[in-house]
């Protein structure tokens, strides 16, 4: 029986160096895969979409941004005070104005775009201003309450980043007495013909 040092043994059966594989820059990182909101029997899920981007403008532009597939809230009052308009490719640091990653909803598909607003609705008689230091407490401020529905309102990351508005979610979700979250996604509008 012929016995070999161990030695002798990896140099001769280890495999050949393999080049390090680059990946192109995953620029929204911090955002996740999947967003799902809503209870099991009405439940939404947003999918990031790789391969767009979408820019968000302070100043709402008259005409669509050169090269852009889609562009959102043009002309119509704007809750957020920005127009949105989804790119393909990926973007470069030159762009001007927010990044964010473009979504798709399922299971049809519309792009989706995160403004980094929520919306948070309570119980019926829970006012929103009484759990003010819980929504402090979860990472957020309260940007509107609406007076229809004191029980409602329309919150954003206390930090401003749309991230920070879409992964803090499950600290809203585990306030006592919510009823209902969910970030604004904005989409092109789809008009239904009348018959």
């Amino acid at each position: 029986m012929f016995y070999f040092p161990a030695e002798y043994f990896l140099q001769v059966y280890s495999l050949p160096l393999i080049p390090e594989v680059k990946f192109q820059n995953d620029y929204f990182s911090e955002y996740p895969e999947q967003i799902r909101v809503g209870s099991d029997s009405t439940a939404i899920s947003y999918t990031r979409k790789s391969g767009y981007y979408a820019i968000h403008y302070n100043n709402q532009p008259k005409t669509v941004a050169p090269g852009a597939i889609l562009q959102v809230n043009d002309g119509a009052m704007s809750t957020t005070g920005y127009a949105y308009a989804v790119f393909p490719g990926e973007p470069n640091q030159s762009e001007q104005g927010k990044l964010s990653p473009v979504y798709t909803i399922e299971p049809n598909g519309s792009l989706a775009v995160p403004t980094g607003l929520v919306f948070i609705r309570f119980a019926e008689g829970v006012d929103v201003k009484s759990q003010h230091e819980a929504i402090n407490r979860a990472g957020y401020e309260v940007v509107q309450i609406l007076d229809y529905a004191p029980h409602t309102a329309w919150l954003r990351a206390q930090s401003g980043n749309i991230a920070d508005a879409i992964a803090k979610i499950p600290q809203l979700e585990a306030i006592p007495k919510v009823e209902n979250i969910e970030p604004q996604m904005l989409m092109e509008r789809s008009l239904r013909l009348g018959r």
